[in-house]
């Protein structure tokens, strides 16, 4: 019998130096430990904040680490992750109410398809497992997304080895439902003539395979503020539209009136676009192909001021003070290894207002103990919960200084 202490940043509880999967602080658990994990344990006192699942897929399905905890007890532990990684770094900070987004909207999500001796199975994996598990009715997926799962069964069926799983990640764009397919088989004659029928017998906007556009009639696109954006196959884009526009509304908060903007990590343009509604924006990305979908978006638009790009690889070549200068506000939306270079770079231009959005809390405090060694405050943080119910956490916070 043993009483869980805490969570992990992965969810798990700890517990006498063992992990447990899908408990709770405070509960008492036994069950049989397989090299320090217990897998499946038998909830003896449950806590307060205990739920059911309301996905009859959650036992085995790894997608989701919080789904029997309640919608307060996750968005607190949520806050709670952020604030200890920034009172480690000797940082405290006032924080925002969590903008959690409701079940059913991810309109992006990367699928594992294994192919069977008959048929196919797509889906996630279970926690820390191989096992692929199919979620025919998950909680999380837009609708559309999951009347896709015949389509993405299809094309493993057709198109993947016996030997090796694909990944297939699924879109939805105004038009409908695009798959990027990564680990098919190398394109052929025959998969060639085979894929595009499966594409148009479901109604796909888009197929790419390994890298190559195969179908696409039009290109599909999202609204970024007053632009449509086609983004490149399996690019890059925010989980939900709810939590994108959470991100935005505190970005757009954060920079208040600034006329001269430069977004980093810019991505297709998920800020930089509706930014240039109010202010010039300068947006830097590593990925040609992503910026190439943003400079199209701003050019197709209308009442856009001037918006410039820049492919660099911000992790090498990060931008430097005196090409900072002209900016009286910064975004930065790095991936979850942070932009410790960049940031660096960030303090010593001494830019007055930077709105950091971030993927990884404990990152996101190490860039913050720069800034605030250079005089920066953290006015807030904002998190929002846009994979709702899984351990993972996104936020927003502004730095400025006199």
């Amino acid at each position: 019998m043993t009483r869980i202490e805490r969570l992990t940043l992965r969810g798990e509880g700890v517990g006498e130096g063992l992990v447990f999967s899908r408990v709770l602080p405070g509960e008492t658990v036994e069950g049989v430990a397989v090299d320090g994990r217990v897998a499946l344990p038998r909830i003896l006192t449950p806590s307060p904040h205990r739920v059911s699942a309301p996905c009859r897929h959650y036992k085995a399905c790894g997608g989701c680490a919080l789904m029997h905890a309640s919608d307060a007890f996750v968005a607190d532990w949520k806050t709670a992750v952020v604030s200890q990684a920034l009172s480690a770094q000797g940082i405290a900070a006032p924080f925002r109410p969590v903008l959690t987004s409701p079940p059913g909207t991810r309109r992006r999500a990367t699928l594992t398809g294994r192919r069977l001796k008959s048929g196919a199975l797509v889906g996630f994996h279970g926690r820390a497992s191989d096992t692929v598990t199919a979620v025919p009715d998950c909680r999380l997926l837009d609708p559309a997304l999951l009347a896709a799962l015949p389509a993405m069964e299809a094309l493993v069926i057709e198109g993947a080895s016996r030997k090796a799983e694909m990944r297939l990640t699924a879109t939805l764009f105004r038009q409908g439902v695009e798959i990027a397919v990564e680990g098919g088989k190398p394109l052929d004659a025959i998969l060639r003539q085979t894929l595009p029928g499966i594409a148009a017998r479901h109604s796909l906007v888009r197929l790419s395979w390994n890298g190559e556009i195969l179908v696409q009639e039009e290109p599909p696109v999202l609204a970024m503020g007053r632009a449509l954006v086609s983004p490149p196959p399996g690019a890059f884009l925010q989980a939900t539209p709810q939590g994108e526009a959470g991100l935005l509304d505190a970005v757009r908060d954060a920079l208040g009136p600034a006329r001269h903007v430069a977004d980093l990590f810019a991505g297709c343009g998920t800020f930089a676009l509706p930014l240039a509604e109010t202010a010039e924006v300068h947006a830097v990305e590593g990925a040609a192909a992503m910026l190439a979908a943003l400079d199209r978006g701003w050019r197709s638009a209308t009442g856009l001021k001037r918006v410039t790009t820049e492919a660099r690889d911000l992790f090498r070549r990060p931008l430097l003070p005196e090409e900072l200068a002209r900016f009286d506000a910064v975004v930065i939306d790095p991936p979850r290894a942070g932009a410790e270079a960049q940031v660096a770079e960030l303090a010593r231009a001494a830019v007055p207002v930077i709105a950091h959005v971030s993927c990884n809390p404990v990152t996101f405090a190490r860039d913050a103990r720069t800034l605030a060694a250079a005089g920066y405050r953290l006015d807030w943080v904002q998190v929002v919960d846009q994979f709702r119910w899984s351990a993972h956490v996104e936020l927003a916070a502004r730095f400025s200084r006199d």
